[in-house]
């Protein structure tokens, strides 16, 4: 690799499609984030986006489980499954990442190499793993069909240049005020291209996807699952990835226009967050009352916790704690903060068995809330199974 070159500029053009999926974006965004729904309904519609969301993206890289199965492990009922061992703990560790990545897009986090690898070891061994070093030789992604390689990612001596780069385009291109959903495609592309890893790279680059997109006000309230279509059309996902015939990294891969691979992530994401802009007015068609001032004034993890209540009069800490993707210690902080707010009270104050309810105010809106679990938990959710494909997996 050439040592001179000192920044990555990603060859792209605006073209009519890239354009036009741009604006639907926008469109849908401002539709969602103008239609306000009740906490339970928001809680509800985000639960299911990560539920998918973890379920698609382990199952692209060849997790067994089923959504149901995913589900269960999840919610921690039943999560013991002979011989998926492997499984189990890839969709607990992309459930966690998951919830990392709301935490860290809530705060602005930086966008840095730190922050990457950070998110890569919880992805790989865990919440309590140190970030992950880049890998130290080179791996190759083959058919796994027939065997033969289909990508030569760059060598480990070039990783940790390359990955400088894209931090640093990242954030200039942030400065520069390029459209978030590019800057979110490029970055998914360009870490799956260095694949500073041995393993994990297509759930890493997936996440810091949603990362960039929640981090720069374009969550949508996190509800929706861009993993779940990847999923339902991998040809398309592969080929839009593969810009150029050689499959080696250094014989014009780095150099390739990425065009297709925006058209098709930003086209992807208008056709996402039109679906969710769908079933947002779903919800407020059906007479939906707008929230009372009280409710509005809650943040995002409030709201969440908020929406525990939906089927219990009390919460513990660790209710919290698993709900938002917190630390013990962290979760304890805010409680102590709500309940200072004035919004959650003290129920029981043994430090054994400590336990919070609603204050007397913000209970007036349990009856809501546990309609509305009812509503949403009286049908049981069909688990989709896709079909065994024969595309790139990485086996080194």
């Amino acid at each position: 690799m050439n040592k001179k070159i000192e920044s990555w500029n990603p060859a792209y053009t605006i073209s009519p499609a890239l354009a036009r999926a741009l604006m639907e974006i926008e469109a849908a965004k401002a539709v969602v984030e103008n239609t306000p729904l009740p906490p339970a309904i928001e809680a509800e519609l985000r639960h299911k986006a990560r539920v998918r969301s973890t379920h698609y993206s382990t199952r692209i890289e060849g997790n067994r489980l089923t959504l149901k199965e995913a589900e269960q492990v999840i919610a921690k009922k039943n999560a013991t499954f002979h011989g998926r061992e492997r499984d189990v703990n890839e969709v607990r560790n992309y459930w966690d990442a998951l919830l990392k990545v709301e935490d860290w897009a809530a705060k602005r986090i930086e966008f840095t190499e730190e922050l990457i690898k950070r998110l890569h070891a919880i992805v790989d061994r865990g919440n309590r793993a140190k970030p992950t070093p880049y890998r130290d030789g080179q791996n190759v992604i083959r058919d796994s069909s027939s065997g033969r390689i289909v990508y030569m990612p760059p060598e480990a001596k070039d990783v940790e240049l390359l990955m400088a780069q894209m931090v640093r385009w990242v954030r200039k291109a942030e400065k520069d005020r390029i459209p978030v959903p590019i800057i979110a495609a490029l970055t998914h592309y360009q870490f799956v291209t260095i694949h500073p890893y041995y393993d994990g790279n297509g759930r890493t680059a997936r996440l810091l996807a949603t990362f960039i997109l929640q981090r720069d006000g374009y969550g949508l309230h996190g509800f929706f699952s861009m993993e779940e279509h990847h999923a339902r059309d991998l040809a398309t996902y592969y080929n839009s990835m593969a810009v150029h015939h050689h499959h080696n990294y250094y014989e014009g891969r780095a150099e390739s226009d990425l065009t297709g691979w925006v058209e098709y992530f930003t086209s992807l994401l208008a056709n996402v967050f039109t679906q969710a802009k769908d079933e947002a007015l779903k919800y407020s068609e059906k007479g939906i009352a707008q929230e009372p001032q009280l409710l509005r004034q809650l943040d995002h993890r409030a709201r969440i916790v908020l929406s525990l209540f939906a089927g219990k009069d009390r919460i513990v800490t660790q209710d919290v704690a698993s709900a938002l993707g917190l630390s013990t210690r962290m979760v304890r902080l805010l409680l102590q903060r709500w309940v200072k707010d004035g919004w959650l009270i003290v129920t029981d104050s043994s430090n054994r068995s400590r336990s919070y309810g609603l204050s007397e105010i913000y209970r007036q809106f349990t009856g809501n809330l546990s309609e509305t679990h009812r509503n949403n938990n009286g049908k049981a959710n069909k688990s989709t199974r896709l079909m065994p494909y024969k595309y790139p997996v990485n086996i080194y």
